[in-house]
C-alpha cells in the first residue's frame, strides 16, 4: 500500500515536470534560453560583478590608491550602466537581444584586455568603463527582455532560474581569489578577456526574441490555456497590460518600484564592492577567508533566487519583495556588529536571501504591471533611476571609510535606506489600466 502511494506520488511529480518542461512532448525552447541566460550571467558575475572586491584589495596594495578612488571608478561604471539603460532598452526592443548581447561580450573582452595593462588611474577608469559597458549590454537587462517574451505562467521561475547563474558565479569567487593570489590580477584579467569571448558569444546564439518566431507560444502552451492558468493561480492583477513606456511613466507604481529597487541596489552594490575590503581591513580576515565569506553570501543569494521563482508565482509579489528589504536591513545590522564569523554568517543568510528572492520577483512584477511589448524600454528607464542607488552605495562606503577608517557609519546609513525601500515597494500597488 505504501509502495503504491509512493509510486502515485512519483508519477504525479513526473507529470508536473513534463507539463513544466515538456508541455508539447518536447523540451520547450524557452528553457534553453533560461539555461543560456544563466550561463551568460555566471560568466559576467564570475569575471567581474562579484569579483571586483578582490581586485580592489590587490590594486590598493600594488598602487596605493585609496578606497575612494577605487570606488569612484566602480561607481562611474554603474552610472554608465544606468545612463545606458533607456538607450539599451530601446535597442533591444528594436533589434532584438542577440545582436546587443554579442556586442556586449565583445566590449567586455576588450575591457578586460585593457584592465590587464593598466598602470594609472585614468587607464583604470577607462578599462572599468569598457567592462561596465560590456557587462550591461551583455547582461541582465538584455536577457530579461527575451525571457519575459517566452514565459507568462512560469515567468517568475524562468527569471529566477536564469539568475541562478549569477549566484553560481559568486560561489566560484574562491577560485578567482586563488588565481589572483597565485597568478596575479593581470593574468586573471587577461584570461577573463579570452573566456568572456570564447564562452559568451557561443551561448548568445541560443537566445531568441519571440516564441512566435519559432512557431511556439509562451510557456509552450496556447494563449487561452495560459490565461486560464494565470487566472487560476491569481498571480497577476486583473489589469490591462502592454503599457507603452510613456504610459508607464505616468503611473505611481513605476516610480515606487524604481525607487525601491534603487534602494535595494544601494545595499547590494555596496556589499559587492566593499564586503571583502571590510573583512580584510576592519576584521583582519585573510583574502582567502574573505572570499569564502563572500561565497557564503552568494550561495544564500542563489538559494533565494531559486525560492523566489516559486514564491513569485504563488504569492503576492509586492508584499514579498517588501519583506526582502527587511532581510537586507537585518543582515547589515549583523555585519555592523560582527565580532566573530557567526555574525558574518547571519549577515550572509539575511542579506543573501533578501537579495536572491527579491531580484527575480521585482522583474516579474514589472512585467505583470506593464506587459512585455515595451518591456525593454521600461526596464531601461527604470534602471536609470535605480542606478542612483547602484552608484551611490559603493561611493559612499569608500568616502566614509577613508574619513573614519571603518565602514560602520556607511553600512548604518545603507541599512536605514533599505527600510525606506520596503515602504516604497509595499506602496507600489497595481497601476490603473493603460489609456491610449
Amino acid at each position: 500500500m505504501k509502495r503504491t502511494a509512493i509510486g502515485r506520488y512519483l508519477l504525479l511529480r513526473r507529470e508536473k515536470l513534463d507539463k513544466l518542461f515538456r508541455p508539447g512532448g518536447k523540451v520547450f525552447f524557452g528553457w534553453w534560453i533560461v539555461l543560456a541566460s544563466a550561463g551568460l550571467q555566471w560568466l559576467v558575475a564570475l569575471t567581474w560583478l562579484q569579483s571586483f572586491g578582490a581586485y580592489a584589495v590587490l590594486l590598493q596594495a600594488d598602487f596605493g590608491w585609496s578606497m575612494s578612488v577605487l570606488s569612484i571608478a566602480f561607481a562611474l561604471s554603474r552610472l554608465e550602466t544606468g545612463l545606458l539603460g533607456p538607450i539599451q532598452g530601446w535597442l533591444v526592443d528594436r533589434y532584438g537581444p542577440r545582436r546587443i548581447l554579442v556586442t556586449g561580450f565583445l566590449f567586455l573582452g576588450v575591457g578586460f584586455l585593457a584592465f590587464s595593462q593598466i598602470h594609472s588611474i585614468p587607464s583604470y577608469i577607462v578599462a572599468v568603463i569598457l567592462i561596465a559597458l560590456g557587462s550591461s549590454l551583455g547582461g541582465f537587462p538584455t536577457l530579461m527582455v527575451a525571457i519575459i517574451s517566452w514565459f507568462k505562467v512560469h515567468r517568475s521561475k524562468a527569471i529566477a532560474w536564469s539568475q541562478m547563474g549569477y549566484g553560481v558565479g559568486g560561489l566560484c569567487i574562491p577560485l578567482i581569489v586563488f588565481g589572483l593570489e597565485e597568478q596575479g590580477w593581470r593574468t586573471v584579467a587577461f584570461l577573463s578577456a579570452i573566456a568572456v569571448v570564447a564562452l559568451g558569444v557561443p551561448m548568445v546564439w541560443l537566445i531568441r526574441r519571440h516564441p512566435e518566431g519559432m512557431g511556439e507560444h509562451a510557456d509552450g502552451i496556447s494563449p487561452l490555456e495560459a490565461d486560464d492558468v494565470v487566472d487560476e493561480k491569481r498571480t497577476i492583477e486583473p489589469i490591462h497590460r502592454d503599457f507603452t513606456w510613456r504610459q508607464a511613466l505616468r503611473t505611481p507604481a513605476f516610480w515606487l518600484l524604481s525607487i525601491g529597487h534603487g534602494l535595494s541596489l544601494l545595499a547590494v552594490s555596496s556589499m559587492i564592492a566593499h564586503l571583502i575590503p571590510h573583512l580584510t581591513t576592519s576584521l583582519d580576515y585573510s583574502l582567502v577567508e574573505a572570499g569564502f565569506a563572500f561565497s557564503i553570501m552568494t550561495s544564500m543569494q542563489m538559494l533565494g533566487v531559486f525560492l523566489g521563482g516559486f514564491l513569485g508565482d504563488y504569492f503576492n509579489k509586492r508584499i514579498t519583495i517588501g519583506f526582502c528589504m527587511i532581510g537586507h536591513f537585518i543582515g547589515l545590522i549583523a555585519l555592523i556588529n560582527a565580532t566573530n564569523f557567526y555574525w558574518i554568517v547571519v549577515f550572509a543568510v539575511f542579506h543573501g536571501f533578501g537579495w536572491g528572492i527579491r531580484a527575480p520577483i521585482i522583474v516579474a512584477l514589472r512585467a505583470d504591471y506593464f506587459g512585455s511589448k515595451s518591456f525593454g524600454t521600461i526596464i531601461g528607464i527604470s534602471s536609470l533611476i535605480a542606478m542612483i542607488g547602484m552608484t551611490t552605495g559603493p561611493l559612499l562606503c569608500g568616502i566614509l571609510f577613508d574619513i573614519y577608517g571603518n565602514y560602520r557609519l556607511a553600512f548604518g546609513i545603507i541599512a536605514m535606506a533599505t527600510l525606506a525601500g520596503a515602504v516604497c515597494l509595499w506602496a507600489a500597488t497595481p497601476p490603473k489600466p493603460a489609456r491610449s
